[in-house]
């Protein structure tokens, strides 16, 4: 098994962890604060990867994108929380976030490199539309989102979110990839594929 260098940021409302790769500058998702952390840090970012399109996953993603000149690739599904500023004021929600220029569109893959590093993407919605997680087989990661967490699962009360759907795809697409493959969710700790499919509550049957 490779090691895969990790820096991790977490902050914003809903403490959403970002993780940066510094090998291959690559930044996944960009919580509030993600921007000046990155500053702080010295860090250049080249694409930035986004699971979602939930507001505390993509508030810093215009900054990051303006100031790095970053490559953003997001689903299809997700383009319009992404692109459209007023998506959650329109939706009832006290949120505005800052205009981004359209980037790269991104579904299910066997194979897509970014910074020269190669991911399998896979799409597993029911959280959100368009969720994405990124597999880094030869390191043995997958950047969840808000898919899968420790003890958890994302919420499906939110526009778009189907229960079924959910876990339906995280039995379908992330319990393959073997039990010790480890997430890096969107909000909490690190966790394992077999510690979820011998724990979780919400799939164990």
């Amino acid at each position: 098994m490779q090691t895969l260098a990790i820096d991790t940021y977490t902050g914003g409302l809903f403490e959403t962890n970002a993780y940066y790769l510094p090998e291959a500058r690559i930044l996944v998702d960009a919580p509030e604060g993600a921007a000046a952390w990155l500053r702080q840090k010295g860090y250049l970012v080249e694409s930035l990867l986004l699971t979602h399109g939930h507001v505390d996953h993509v508030w810093d993603a215009a900054k990051i994108q303006k100031e790095h000149n970053a490559a953003l690739y997001y689903h299809p599904d997700s383009a319009p929380m992404i692109l459209d500023p007023k998506f959650y004021e329109r939706h009832g929600f006290p949120w505005s976030v800052a205009t981004v220029e359209p980037g790269h569109f991104l579904e299910a893959s066997q194979s897509s490199v970014f910074g020269g590093l190669e991911f399998q993407v896979l799409e597993v919605p029911g959280h959100c539309p368009g969720s994405l997680c990124f597999y880094q087989a030869p390191s043995g990661i997958v950047f969840g989102g808000d898919v899968l967490f420790a003890g958890g699962v994302g919420r499906w009360d939110l526009p778009g979110g189907d229960r079924d759907l959910l876990l339906g795809g995280i039995r379908e697409k992330l319990f393959p990839l073997g039990d010790a493959v480890k997430v890096l969710s969107g909000h909490g700790p690190v966790t394992t594929i077999g510690r979820e499919r011998a724990g979780n509550p919400y799939l164990v049957s």
